[in-house]
């Protein structure tokens, strides 16, 4: 078994919805992400699935502290980032970094290639001018791109250009966990695949842990180690990325297994689709029990009882459903 380098421990981000303008009072709470908890060893890849409001990027958010989480602890090589005061957390920055969705919204349009990968580091580090002139070819070349780009404005690259030197940015510091939000959902499909298997192949030769967040499993199966599946603000299956795609284990996960399209038309043909029924409910007022039970076609009286915990289905699997073993 690999050693834990990243565990995170019951794990609350809730936000307060108030009314009212001189009076401010509370109506609601939205639970974004509910008590998540898992662990990961040092290279590892994660995906990160689930349908649009889940809190996949609330919870990567809340992991990388760009939202202080409402309970619970992430502990990173050891340290938890969540106990971390304001400069202790700047130091710990180095450690992880986050790519977002949008790469043209997430760089500055005023600053150059060069000026925002040196600011980097030059907020972390003590280096020369020199130094930073060779890393920073060395990182442009890494991630595919051309080292004469570097006095380049953001919008004179295209879209997957862009999202290169967002990961350029990403590892202008040297980290050791990235969150990657989103990351090729507002790109073409060549392009995606391009950017994917950029991400797999940096994880692989700087032994860097990454969580891949996204709504496309065909995306998350590619480069996934793992898989995670997330519903309502909770992780309700959890496996190697290969097995959760040929038995899925919770009714929601064999939703979202039957929406990939098959290449094989004959095996497209035949296969029965899972359609769930009704909306997502709200965050504000969540079911009882299961949060899933109201759309779910094996949901029993009991289901909604109380709120299923994550339990081992085997030795590699685990899922939050009390009916797992029924079903499957």
């Amino acid at each position: 078994m690999a050693e834990t380098f990243l565990e995170v421990a019951g794990l609350k981000t809730h936000f307060p919805v108030e009314r009212g303008v001189i009076l401010r009072r509370r109506v609601g709470l939205v639970k974004a992400v509910d008590g998540v908890s898992f662990s990961l060893a040092r290279g590892e890849i994660l995906g990160l699935v689930g349908e649009s409001g889940c809190g996949k990027s609330t919870l990567g958010r809340t992991i990388l502290q760009l939202i202080p989480p409402t309970e619970g602890a992430v502990i990173l090589a050891g340290k938890n980032l969540a106990g971390l005061n304001r400069s202790e957390l700047r130091a710990a920055r180095t450690d992880f970094q986050m790519i977002f969705q949008d790469p043209y919204a997430s760089l500055n349009p005023r600053m150059t290639v060069f000026d925002a990968l040196a600011e980097a580091m030059r907020a972390h580090r003590d280096i020369s001018t020199g130094e930073i002139q060779d890393r920073v070819a060395t990182l442009m070349q890494k991630v595919g791109l051309s080292p004469r780009f570097v006095k380049k404005y953001p919008h004179e690259f295209s879209g997957g250009q862009r999202q290169r030197i967002a990961i350029a940015r990403a590892l202008a510091v040297e980290p050791k966990l990235i969150i990657a939000d989103e990351p090729v959902s507002a790109l073409d499909v060549s392009i995606q695949a391009q950017i994917i298997n950029l991400l797999a192949k940096l994880s692989r030769e700087m032994q860097l842990t990454l969580i891949f967040i996204s709504h496309d499993l065909s995306v998350v199966k590619h480069i996934s180690d793992r898989i995670a599946v997330m519903y309502m603000g909770r992780i309700v299956e959890m496996g190697p990325a290969a097995q959760v795609f040929e038995r899925p284990l919770h009714p929601y996960t064999k939703a979202l297994v039957s929406a990939v399209p098959i290449p094989d038309p004959a095996r497209e043909h035949q296969r029965q689709r899972l359609i769930l029924s009704g909306d997502p409910p709200s965050p504000m007022n969540p079911p009882s029990g299961c949060a899933f039970h109201p759309r779910c076609a094996y949901a029993k009286a009991d289901c909604s009882q109380a709120v299923p915990t994550l339990e081992a289905f085997d030795p590699t699997r685990t899922t939050a459903c009390i009916r797992a073993r029924e079903i499957n």
